[in-house]
Formats: C-alpha cells, structure tokens, sequence
C-alpha cells in the first residue's frame, strides 16, 4: 500500500534531477494521458521538489501525486510569463484540479463605424477588425443595449445598416419618436450630424462633464436668440445623459473613472462566487457573477488570485481593480497584467469611502446570486435524482445530451444537440452539424440521425478531455432510437451512455408522450409530474435550437449572391458589378465586353464571369 501510494511521488522526484532554478510552467498528466494540474513557478526545482514531500499534502494533493505518471515542462523568461502562461493553459486546457473559471465568454462592445459619411452606432462582439471607434468591454449585451438607447435618445445617431440608409426616401419611424437625426433623408446635414458623433465619442470617453457644460451654453445660446424648439431638443439631451448617473440601473462612481471591482463570497459548504463590476468612462457598464470551479479546502483567496489571471487572458484590462481580499500573488499579477496592459494596472483593497462601498456591493450581489445559484442547483438536482429513478438509472444522470434534425424538404438541413445537467442549460456546449453526407435522401431523418450521431462519437473517441453523456435523449420513436443504438454499437460505444427516445403523443399532444430505451418495452410517465415536464422542456429545447439553427442558414442562403460563386470575385467586384448593372440578374445577361467596362474587372475575368453564367 506504501510503494503504491508514493509511485507518483518517486515519477516525480525522478523528473527533479534534470530541472533547473529557472522560472516556468509544469503540467502532470495521468497514465490515460489525461491533464490533472498545472502549475508555475519561480524556481522549477524547488516547486516541484515540493510534490515528492508525499506526507506533508492535503488528501486531494496526494490523490493527484498518486495518479502522475508523466510531467511536462516550459522554461520561462520571468516569473510574470510564467503565470501568463499558466493562465491561459488553465482556460484552454481545464485540468481536473486547477481552479477554473467557468463560464466564461467574449464581452461585447458598442462600434462607432466611421468608414460611412453617417458613422453607424452598432452592438458589436467578436474580433475587432472592423473601422472605427470601440468602447467597451460592457459586462452583458442587456448593459449595451441599455447604453445604445441612452446614445439614441441624447444624440439620435443611426442604428441602421449602410443599404437600410442607401435606400430611404422619407426618415423612418426612429426620427419621427427623436431616436435618430435621420442623415438619410437630409433631415440634417452631414456636418452637423459629425458633430452628434463627436459628442457621442465624448460622452463614451470619459469626458461626459465638459460636453455637458458645452451642451448647457448651447441650450442658452438658442434660448436667447428664441430658438426655443432647438434648445428644448438639447435639454431632452442633457437629460438622457443624465439619466446614466442618476437612473436606477446605474452606479456612477464619483472617485474614478476606469475600473473592475471584483468581490468574492463563500458559503458555509465552501461554494464560491465572484462578482464583476465594469466601470469605464466614469459609467457603470455592467456586472456578471462567476462561479469558478475549486476544492472545498482551496482558500478563499487563492481561488479570487487564480480567477482574476484567468479572467484577464483575452481581455481588456483596465486601470485598477478593487478587491475584497488581500491576494497572495497581487504585485505578480500587477507586473504581469501591467506587462500585457502595456500601462499601469494596480490592485487595491479599499477599506473606507466609495470603493469600499463599491467593493461591499459586490460581495452582497455574490452572496445573493450564489443562493439563487445553490437553490436552483438543489432543485435541479432532485428533477435529476427522479429523473434517474424513473428511467431505472445507477445514478442521476451529471451530463445529458438531447438531439434534433431540422430542414424544409431536405434543403438547408441541419443537426444539432443541446446539454443539460446540473447547473441547467449549458448553452455555451450546444452544437450544430451541417448535413454533409451526399447519399443522404432529403428529408430522411433516420440518415441525419445517423450522420449526426456518428461525427459527434466518432469525435468523442478521438480527442480526449472530452465529456462523455450519461444520457442521450432523442426526439422521435423506435426508428430513432434503431438508427442511433446501431451507429453507437458500430463505434462501439453503446454501452457508454444511456439512450432515450421520446415519441410524441396522439394528434402530438404533449403529456402524453411515450418513451423507448434499449431492453425495455415502451412506457409513459404520470401526466403533470415534474420529470415529464423537464424531458418536454428538454426536447423542446433541442427543438428550438436547431429550428432556430436553421433558419438563419435558409435566411443566409437567400441573401446569397450568385456573384459569390465566381472565383475572383470579392467584396469589391461584387459592389461595383451590381452597381454598374443594377443586379445579378443583368450580370449573368451582359457580354464578355460590357463586363469589362467595369471598374476592377479584367478582360480575363470578365471573359470567366461571362463563362461561368453560359456554360
């Protein structure tokens, strides 16, 4: 029992001979090759020296000492590279005893596009390569929405896309309820309209309080020259503007401009949440609560520390954060989030005044939205603990995955699967698969089915790290349930996961449903029980993703252009072909020379537009 408990210790004690003092980044995998941990450290050596002390660790350490057998190694620069590393390692990767952030997504920000005569005021998430000015990040899109329908109100700039603008004739129903200056039409001139801009970009800047005054004066300047009606429209400004400091929803901070507050909170079981305050431009633009993943025995502190590197992998850092604990790497991480800032960054613990406050508010709203999160997870885990009861199950099923097929026809159609456990929907896992395979007859669901089910195990077989369903749930009946029982045993896989067919009711009436598995005859569940109710919720789900799924594919494909075939043909070509011609139509009608008149269009490639239109 001794020899076996410190076979991993003496691995790693073994890998110590070749390290060096140097600063870096280990991992430690198992015998599967699964990743259990990563860590860094300032002397490599030292660190891990550490883990051969088998005796001198908590329980959960020794477990994972005992299940290394390999380890790997990067040598770093500095320490601050080192923990940059490690973080984004831990994001990436997810080992099994790291604390990890969960949850995690791209922020959205608010795009000023200047690369229009009317600069376009937009909702924007993803990468930045577009023209123009962003502000941002804003914690949720609800927290730009809010912001765009301040914009709107105080400064009346265009929401619309550039052919909505190049199309109207008479300004549209933004105008007439004062959401939009309408620079379509003429109702204001360019200029003038450059000025809304410029005074958006402030107010979203940070220099709120020096267009307010300068507001102010124009406000008296048209009253005293009895231009009531322009000064009331710059009062109604004033006032939206207003309203971000003083409204409801709002926290404008008075001592700073730029900054995160991040405050974490813990239950009496060890459960965590962590809750985020985003404050730019002396606004308040939102907050999130996060749930990281930790050890009930991990301290308090080193769970926010380990959360705060991972949460700033990707992201804008500002110029401080308030917290609510002292953190033990805190001048590691300032040099290290400074280093990728390319600026200053600071954190404090306030202890008085507004960012104490600040600081306090935070940790009330992680304590309050951890108990919704515990009672919510207590009430999930009871439908899951019957659930798994009515179905005969060892155990409540941890990751439950249910899947739909979508299409009109045969035509645009799509696959996809939903996931659902314990903390609810997982919407972030959820999956779509474009039907690929060209001897599937349009319209046969039991051949969709099939695809679909063999590239999502195929894939699970391949890649490790990858979570396993401990239940399947299909929408359909027996022919389902065939289709995918055989592509599972083919892979041979089926005795991994549990399937699930649910079949609709007579005349498709819901509570009425029949349910088939593998072995056992088909049955139905009690009408108006709460298991029913969540496998309805469930297949509804799936349902309402792959529809969805696939009606932006349809709606995308009917917004397609036959330009877009043509090798040769960007962006560019296209505009300037349909402008020449009026459409696509009059394109694949023109000859070879009419085609080269065009700007950006060769004799060579007008002679394989015309080709490719008269085969």
């Amino acid at each position: 029992m001794g020899k076996a408990q410190h076979t991993g210790a003496d691995i790693i004690a073994a890998y110590v001979k070749t390290l060096s003092g140097k600063p870096g980044v280990y991992r430690m995998f198992n015998a599967h090759g699964e990743l259990l941990y990563i860590g860094k450290a300032k002397n490599l050596k030292k660190r891990v020296t550490a883990y051969t002390k088998y005796d001198r660790h908590p329980i959960r350490i020794q477990r994972m000492i005992r299940a290394t057998k390999t380890m790997e190694f990067v040598v770093t620069e500095s320490e601050t590279e080192a923990l940059l590393l490690e973080a984004t390692l831990i994001k990436r990767l997810k080992p099994r005893y790291n604390i990890l952030l969960r949850d995690d997504k791209s922020f959205p920000y608010i795009l000023m596009r200047t690369d229009h005569p009317a600069a376009q005021l937009m909702k924007h998430r993803g990468k930045r390569n577009k023209p123009g000015q962003y502000y941002g990040p804003f914690a949720s899109a609800s927290a730009v929405n809010r912001t765009l329908d301040t914009l709107q109100r105080a400064f009346r700039l265009r929401t619309c896309s550039d052919s909505v603008y190049a199309g109207r004739t008479r300004p549209c129903m933004l105008h007439q309820i004062k959401r939009c200056a309408a620079p379509c039409t003429g109702e204001i001139s360019l200029r003038d309209y450059a000025q809304l801009n410029q005074d958006a970009s402030d107010f979203l800047s940070g220099r709120s309080q020096d267009l307010q005054k300068r507001l102010q004066a124009r406000m008296q300047l048209a009253s005293d020259n009895l231009h009531f009606e322009q000064a009331a429209e710059i009062r109604d400004r004033i006032r939206a503007m207003a309203f971000v400091s003083t409204g409801k929803a709002h926290i404008a901070p008075k001592t700073f401009a730029e900054a995160d507050v991040a405050a974490i909170h813990r239950d009496a079981g060890g459960q965590a949440c962590v809750h985020v305050f985003f404050f730019r431009a002396g606004q308040n633009w939102g907050a999130n609560a996060y749930y990281p993943r930790h050890a009930k025995d991990q301290d308090t502190a080193d769970i926010l520390d380990s959360f705060l590197a991972q949460f700033y992998t990707g992201k804008p850092i500002p110029k401080q954060l308030f917290v609510n604990v002292d953190l033990p790497n805190k001048a590691l991480l300032e040099t290290a989030l400074s280093e990728r800032r390319q600026k200053s960054f600071r954190i404090f613990k306030p202890k008085r005044g507004e960012k104490f406050d600040l600081v306090e508010l935070a940790r009330r709203n992680a304590s309050e939205a951890l108990a919704r999160k515990l009672a919510e997870t207590a009430s999930q885990n009871k439908l899951l603990k019957g659930l798994a009861e009515a179905l005969d199950l060892p155990d409540p099923p941890e990751r439950i995955e249910v899947y739909d097929n979508s299409h009109i026809q045969g035509t645009n159609a799509v696959g996809a699967f939903i996931v659902a456990g314990t903390d609810g929907f997982l919407r972030r896992e959820y999956r779509t698969f474009n039907i690929k395979n060209a001897s599937t007859q349009p319209g046969d669901d039991f051949a969709m089915m099939r695809e679909v089910m063999r590239r999502r195990f195929s894939r699970l077989l391949k890649e490790d790290g990858l979570t396993w369903p401990d239940l399947v749930l299909i929408d359909g009946g027996k022919g389902q349930l065939s289709a995918v029982s055989g592509v599972l045993e083919d892979l041979g896989v089926l005795e991994r996961t549990t399937l699930l067919a649910i079949a609709k009711g007579p005349e498709r009436n819901a509570g009425r449903e029949t349910f088939h598995m593998i072995g056992r005859p088909e049955f139905s569940l009690p009408a108006r029980t709460p298991v029913l109710y969540y496998l309805q919720r469930l297949r509804d789900e799936a349902h309402r993703f792959a529809i969805g799924t696939h009606r932006a594919k349809r709606k995308k494909q009917m917004h397609t252009s036959p330009l877009d075939a043509i090798e040769g043909i960007g962006p560019s070509r296209k505009k300037a072909l349909l402008a020449w011609f009026g459409s696509a139509k009059a394109v694949a009608s023109a000859t070879a020379d009419d085609l080269a008149k065009v700007d950006g269009i060769s004799k060579k490639l007008a002679g394989s537009i015309h080709d490719h239109f008269n085969e």
